[in-house]
């Protein structure tokens, strides 16, 4: 008895393993799961979303272009004084 509950127990662990490759890798599973979670994640971008995040970049870009100009401004006095 000891041995046929060993080689279940050993079957148990190296079936789990396979099944669960074989369910998670169908193509099926993917295309339904996956991508669908992608979509809600991350939706597509409207002409506004666009227009936004243009503009934010621009801002972004903006204020550091002002940092750099007033560091180096300092510098220039710095080396004055």
């Amino acid at each position: 008895m000891g041995w046929q509950l060993e080689i279940a127990k050993m079957a148990l662990y190296m079936s789990f393993p396979v099944g669960c490759f074989h369910y998670f890798n169908q193509p099926e599973y993917f295309e339904k799961w996956v991508i669908q979670k992608k979509q809600d994640l991350y939706p597509k971008l409207t002409n506004e979303d666009k227009a936004r995040f243009e503009e934010l970049k621009q801002e972004l870009q903006e204020s550091y272009e002002r940092k750099a100009l007033e560091a180096y401004e300092k510098q220039l006095q710095a080396k004055k004084s």
